[in-house]
């Protein structure tokens, strides 16, 4: 959770993270998604929330401690969580900050049914595309995908282009070094994500 905080402090406008849901319905964040030594690994999916360890935060404790003016990026990896997810953005408010990301662009669209207001992010790779980048991308607006997220050396000014005519955003992850966040935002990227707080600040600095 100091995590989360600190990365507000130092500027941050949105957070990140992956989200599972618990044996007994609590959504919680976390990495790996397996608690436990190594040679006793357990899925959280097969733990209830007080079996697991204090530094997994549950998603509405966080959203207790940010409160819903922050933008919330999650990478759903457990599908079984997104009712979940939209309802503790619902208790705050928060629904509207909420980007509920998975590499499955119809199950991503079928969470519109859990909420009008969340947004619908399709985190995929270019190999991984439906035929060419444009009638992939053009498929997945016709389903209600708001984003393309893309690593970030697959992004082009041609793709980012491209992404906009059909409406849609366009966001880069693993933005690490500043000559990257550079070229993203240079080329009209619309979000990064990057664990490195000050270098996203200072790139958005110096346009």
């Amino acid at each position: 959770m100091e995590s989360f905080r600190l990365a507000l402090r130092l500027g941050a406008d949105g957070l990140e993270s992956d989200v599972w849901i618990t044996s007994d319905g609590v959504a919680v964040l976390d990495h790996d998604g397996a608690v436990g030594g190594r040679l006793r690994r357990r899925p959280i999916g097969a733990c209830t929330r007080s079996e697991l360890p204090d530094h997994i935060p549950g998603l509405a404790e966080l959203f207790s401690a940010i409160g819903a003016g922050v933008d919330l990026s999650l990478d759903i990896k457990d599908p079984a969580a997104a009712a979940e997810v939209v309802a503790c953005a619902r208790d705050v408010g928060a629904e509207d900050r909420l980007w509920l990301c998975h590499p499955d662009r119809e199950l991503v669209a079928s969470w519109r049914e859990l909420s009008p207001k969340v947004h619908l992010v399709e985190s995929t790779r270019v190999k991984h595309m439906d035929g060419s980048f444009e009638r992939h991308v053009a498929a997945s607006a016709a389903l209600g995908i708001e984003v393309i997220n893309l690593h970030h050396s697959e992004w082009s000014g041609g793709h980012i282009a491209l992404v906009h005519r059909f409406g849609m955003l366009a966001f880069g992850w693993d933005a690490q070094f500043d000559r990257i966040l550079a070229e993203l935002l240079d080329s009209g990227i619309d979000g990064v994500f990057s664990d490195h707080v000050d270098r996203m600040l200072t790139a958005l600095a110096r346009l």
